[in-house]
């Protein structure tokens, strides 16, 4: 990514009729390049499962979801959602704590968040006693930061 970041940079300097001479401006540039990347806005990532979590009825499974690089998100706004429910939310979390009246009354008492990992950017979420129609797509969601991912969760018997 970086190298061809750094290629579309030599590029556009070309287009504007500014040459790269010497060796010097050439590890300048790089340099500039590898310094503002990092803080530039978009690099962390929440990452689940790329691939479906298999339950069972009657289990508590863990739908996976963390961000990357690791950051501390126990004050920050958290959402676990499924799209095709209404209220759509499963859990959320705002100011250190649960909002339960947001969150959708079939999963009052199954939802919870591994509260002690939440500094280390951990947001799994634990689903307790799985029943069939939580079969379906779910959202882990950090609004403040705009990152996502989506989970699918397969209900057997």
């Amino acid at each position: 990514m970086v190298s061809v970041h750094f290629q579309n940079c030599i590029m556009f300097h070309q287009m504007a009729g500014l040459s790269i001479q010497s060796p010097l401006t050439t590890i300048s540039v790089l340099v500039f390049h590898l310094v503002l990347i990092p803080f530039s806005g978009g690099q962390s990532q929440l990452i689940g499962s790329s691939q479906p979590i298999v339950a069972t009825i009657g289990d508590d499974i863990i739908l996976p979801c963390h961000l990357k690089p690791a950051e501390d998100v126990a004050a920050k706004t958290l959402e676990w959602t499924r799209s095709d429910l209404d209220p759509r939310f499963v859990y959320v979390w705002r100011a250190h704590q649960e909002l339960l009246d947001l969150k959708n009354p079939s999963y009052l008492g199954r939802t919870s968040f591994f509260t002690d990992e939440l500094k280390h950017g951990n947001i799994s979420l634990k689903l307790s006693r799985v029943k069939p129609a939580d079969q379906g797509r779910y959202k882990c969601f950090i609004p403040e930061k705009e990152e996502e991912s989506f989970i699918e969760l397969v209900v057997g018997k």
